[in-house]
C-alpha cells in the first residue's frame, strides 16, 4: 500500500525559519499528501509568510486556530502544541492517511526524509512511531541533540494510522511526547529515533521560554507520567551536568516535586502507570549491570 503522509504543524512566532522549513518540505521526493499549518496565535509576520506559501505548495492548507489562551508566560506548559496539533488533525481534508506527522515550524528536512523514514516503517511492522535524529546550532557549529534511541523528538513524531488509532491520538496535557511513546508501547509497538536520518532544528532546544524553565517543565513532565522520585534523582544528577552546570539539574528536580506539592494531574490510568514504572525499573536494572566491571574468564 503506498503511503499517505499527512503533516499536522503548529507553529508561532516562526517568521525567522518558517519559509526554510516549507521549501524542504516540497522538495521531499515522498511529499505528503497534505499539510496543515495551525499558526497558533503568532505576533510576527509568520502568517503573511506563511499565506504567501500557500498558492505555491499545492498540498499545503494554513488553518488559524481559534482557540486562544492569551498571552502566557509559558505557552508550552499549558500544552499549546498538542492543543494545536489536534485542532490541525480535525481541519484536515485527507482522512485515508496512512501515517501522521507532528512537525514543528523550525525543523528543516532533508530531501528524502519521509521516504526513508517510510521505508523503516515498512522493514519493521512493529514500529509504531518513528522520527530521525536532530542536530541545532551551538557556538558555531552544528551539534546532534543526545536522545535515548526508544524516545522519539516532539518536533518530528511520525505515527502509523493503527499506531496513532490505538493510543488514542495525542493527549492535550504537558509531556504528551513521553505519554504517547508509553502507551504505544503498552499496546505492542516499537518507539524509534533513527540516528542516521537527521534533521536540523534552527532554534537551539531550550531557547524559546529559557532554559531553567524549560528544565523545570520537564520535571513536571516526568511526574505527570508517574516517574518514580528515585529515578527523578538520579537523572536530575545527569541533568546538572548540563548548562548551566548544577542549575540544570536543581530546576528538573524543582518542577518535579513543585508538581507533586502542588498535586499536578497525573494520566489517570492505573495500567499506563504500572507499565511506566515497570519501564523505569528495567532499565535502571540494565544501567547498573552496563556499568559493572566483566570478570575475566
Amino acid at each position: 500500500m503506498q503511503a499517505r503522509i499527512l503533516i499536522i504543524s503548529p507553529v508561532r512566532n516562526e517568521a525567522a525559519h518558517v519559509e526554510r522549513v516549507a521549501r524542504s518540505v516540497a522538495a521531499q521526493t515522498l511529499p505528503p499528501v497534505e499539510w496543515v499549518i495551525v499558526d497558533d496565535s503568532s505576533t510576527d509576520d509568520t502568517p503573511a509568510i506563511l499565506h504567501a506559501l500557500e498558492p505555491q505548495i499545492p498540498f499545503l492548507r494554513v488553518h488559524g486556530r481559534a482557540a486562544d489562551p492569551g498571552p502566557v508566560a509559558d505557552r508550552l506548559a499549558l500544552a499549546a502544541a498538542p492543543r494545536a496539533f489536534n485542532a490541525g488533525l480535525a481541519a484536515a481534508s485527507v482522512d485515508d492517511w496512512t501515517h501522521v506527522v507532528k512537525l514543528d515550524g523550525d525543523i528543516e528536512l532533508p530531501p528524502d526524509y519521509f521516504e526513508r523514514l517510510v521505508e523503516r516503517f515498512a522493514e519493521d511492522h512493529s514500529l509504531g512511531m518513528a522520527g530521525g535524529n536532530l542536530v541545532e546550532p551551538r557556538n558555531g557549529r552544528m551539534v546532534m541533540i543526545p536522545i535515548p534511541e526508544h524516545h522519539v523528538h516532539g518536533a518530528v513524531k511520525c505515527y502509523t494510522r493503527a499506531c496513532f488509532d490505538a493510543i488514542g491520538g495525542v493527549q492535550t496535557r504537558l509531556g504528551w511526547d513521553t505519554i504517547d511513546e508509553t502507551y504505544a508501547r503498552m499496546r505492542g509497538y516499537r518507539t524509534r529515533n533513527f540516528k542516521d536520518i537527521v534533521a536540523v532544528h534552527h532554534r537551539p532546544h531550550g531557547s524559546a521560554d529559557g532554559t531553567l524553565r524549560g528544565r523545570a517543565r520537564h520535571g513536571e513532565c516526568a511526574y505527570i507520567a508517574h516517574f518514580g522520585v528515585v529515578w527523578v534523582a538520579l537523572r536530575s544528577l545527569k541533568i546538572a551536568r548540563s548548562r548551566p552546570i548544577g542549575l540544570s539539574g536543581v530546576a528538573f528536580f524543582y518542577g518535579y516535586v513543585r508538581s507533586a506539592v502542588r498535586r499536578v494531574e497525573r494520566v489517570p490510568d492505573a495500567e499506563f502507570r504500572r507499565y511506566a514504572r515497570w519501564e523505569l525499573r528495567r532499565r535502571m536494572r540494565r544501567a547498573v549491570l552496563g556499568a559493572l566491571p566483566v570478570r575475566a574468564g
